[in-house]
């Protein structure tokens, strides 16, 4: 492995010889974050395109892997159950995983790896396979503070023997994984972001709905108001306001997210009666089903939003500490609500960093965002609306 890293120093080299090699065993590794995983979709689409015979797989956590695995463009998930080494009692026979999928990734014989995580345990995944050829951004760009993401983290670059260059920082994430495009001859088409969910899965969300009452024929809107950040969550408030909304106007609404949302969804249903909560109920694959099946999606900056995008559903999105630029719905600036405030965005995780009182999130009104919800749904204005 040190003299895999020491060959890495002499990166892009040999840059031009990547555009002629015709690779066979494909390793793509984008292992977590929803959204990051839907962005790298694009990728998988056109390295099956320039390579249509070889053998691609994607190293990804168990929980996203119903997102990719039904892609007709994957030849196989390669599963990183990460989480279980947080497992009371679960440790060793994760470690004894762990050690197991080092082994597969190994005997595989990948031939090229395409690291898009970038971070440390990343480029472990990418130096194990002993691949020849090793992929991933290059290091951070410097003196930029304010950006999100700047490159290549926790010196993952050093395992790289081809780094993808960082010509900017404003653009969006779908567009910068697509820098490695150059690199290997991919074509220049349009991103296809199409999201490839099994008949079960969407047979599984009708099932679900009809167990909470609302029938296939029913409009249903879903709204989705979790997300990691504390800071780029909307106001219980605000969002109860829009599920009143509506409720109001005929529609079904589901609350979607994870166990970790169910908190914010409970207050939110009790806000607004008639409202089901689903938090808690799907997996990631499930939460795409319940999106497709919806007539219009209203989410903060999550995951949630970004399978909306992919999915083509009209949708609003709360935006505050971050940038709908780099990070909001591909290509769909219509769908972004925010307040242009000098302070927004600062890309602060944290409430406590906030020296202006979350001020982006608390003065957006539901107001703002059931106006964008008509204009999306091309609905008129009420004669109150009117007057």
């Amino acid at each position: 492995m040190n003299g895999q890293i020491e060959n890495a120093r002499t990166n892009n080299a040999d840059a031009s010889g990547l555009k002629s090699a015709e690779f066979s065993r494909i390793l793509l590794i984008k292992l977590s974050g929803l959204g990051d995983v839907v962005h790298t979709l694009p990728v998988l689409v056109k390295l099956r395109a320039r390579y249509p015979a070889a053998r691609i797989d994607w190293l990804i956590t168990p929980e996203n892997a119903e997102i990719v695995h039904c892609h007709p463009a994957l030849s196989n998930v390669v599963l990183f159950a990460r989480r279980d080494f947080s497992k009371r009692g679960r440790r060793w026979r994760a470690l004894l995983a762990f050690l197991d999928l080092l082994k597969q990734i190994r005997r595989a014989k990948y031939d090229l790896v395409i690291d898009l995580h970038g971070q440390a345990r990343s480029a472990f995944f990418a130096l194990v396979s002993g691949a020849p050829a090793r992929i991933g951004f290059d290091r951070p760009v410097k003196n930029i503070s304010g950006h999100g993401w700047r490159g290549a983290r926790e010196r993952s670059w050093i395992a790289y023997t081809h780094r993808i260059p960082i010509p900017t920082l404003d653009v969006h994430a779908i567009d910068r994984y697509l820098w490695v495009g150059p690199l290997l001859g991919l074509d220049n088409n349009p991103p296809d972001l199409t999201i490839h969910l099994s008949s079960q899965t969407a047979r599984n969300v009708q099932r679900l709905l009809e167990e909470h009452g609302v029938p296939a024929s029913k409009a249903l809107a879903v709204l989705a108001p979790g997300t990691i950040w504390e800071t780029k969550h909307w106001t219980i408030e605000g969002f109860a306001a829009v599920a009143r909304h509506f409720l109001d106007e005929g529609f079904a609404v589901a609350l979607a997210g994870t166990k970790r949302d169910e908190a914010r969804c409970r207050q939110i249903a009790a806000a607004a009666p008639g409202a089901r909560d689903l938090s808690g109920k799907t997996t990631p694959a499930e939460l795409a089903a319940l999106i497709e099946r919806s007539e219009i999606c209203v989410t903060n900056d999550s995951g949630a939003m970004h399978v909306a995008a992919s999915l083509g559903k009209p949708m609003v999105s709360v935006f505050g500490p971050t940038n709908p630029v780099r990070i909001g719905p591909y290509r769909r600036p219509e769908s972004v609500v925010r307040l242009d405030l000098p302070c927004s965005p600062c890309n602060y995780r944290r409430l406590s960093q906030c020296p202006f009182d979350h001020a982006c999130m608390k003065q957006l009104t539901s107001a703002m965002v059931v106006e964008r919800v008509r204009k999306l749904l091309g609905a008129p204005k009420s004669d109150a609306e009117l007057l």
